[in-house]
């Protein structure tokens, strides 16, 4: 289930939502840019290790001879391949225009590392053990969309569900789609407390984490209502309220 469009109304460039897709992608292209070798303890240094905080500390020291925790923030800027930077930063483009118009440039950076590293922390907490590098920006990202659910409970998005080789699309609303998408990282996370693998594989807690992270800070990163116009209920997307939810004749701006 793939969201591809969603119907809350922007009066702001999304400079903040542009510059971290921009990041990202620049350090993946240096991250394919590097020899296998080199790349291995570039992982390795700027990754998330679990084992470095809550497990063996002896047999995973940092590479820069030292327990530091500049990985919890770095981890969250790679990414294992291009599908996966794709699907996340699409994901960004999605959900983080409308969450960064209501609380602002700053507030969404600031709010988006702070989602990142909570994000860290709950994967690294749960996979105490792991010595599998973790990366990616799915945790704060989960983020977002857990602040965008809360901000606009009747937004409607619309979504792609691949059947086969067929796409079918449909519109829902972004409640509806949160709650799928966390049983569908709630229940394969619990699954995996109770078979543990050294293997690598997906950060559900990560994603768990970022998100309730989200969904609680949201109403206090708003953007100051005396810097912000209020909305009528004429703007936005054609047949769709400024809050992304579905027009109807009559109906107040909510």
């Amino acid at each position: 289930m793939f969201p591809i469009q969603d119907g809350v109304a922007t009066r702001y460039p999304a400079i903040g939502t542009w510059a971290l897709i921009a990041v990202n992608v620049v350090v993946f292209l240096f991250q394919v840019s590097l020899p296998p070798h080199v790349l291995e303890r570039f992982l390795s240094a700027f990754a998330l290790i679990p084992a470095r905080y809550f497990g063996n500390l002896e047999s995973v020291m940092s590479p820069r001879g030292m327990i530091d925790y500049l990985p919890f923030v770095t981890g969250m800027f790679l990414h294992g391949g291009w599908l996966h930077l794709i699907l996340n930063m699409w994901t960004l483009w999605i959900f983080g225009p409308a969450v960064e118009d209501r609380v602002g440039t700053v507030r969404f950076l600031v709010f988006y590392l702070v989602a990142g590293i909570s994000a860290s922390f709950a994967h690294a907490i749960v996979n105490a053990n792991s010595v599998v590098p973790t990366l990616g920006a799915s945790g704060a990202i989960a983020g977002v969309i857990g602040c965008y659910v809360r901000k606009f409970p009747a937004a409607r998005l619309v979504i792609m569900v691949p059947v086969l080789i067929f796409p079918f699309f449909f519109e829902i609303p972004a409640v509806l789609f949160a709650l799928f998408w966390l049983l569908s990282q709630i229940i394969p996370g619990i699954a995996a407390l109770m078979m543990p693998a050294d293997g690598g594989g997906i950060a559900w807690w990560a994603h768990i984490g970022g998100f309730a992270v989200g969904w609680v800070f949201a109403p206090l990163v708003s953007r100051p209502a005396r810097g912000y116009r209020h909305y009528y209920s004429d703007e936005g997307r054609h047949g769709f309220l400024p809050n992304g939810s579905r027009s109807r004749r009559g109906q107040p701006w909510v």
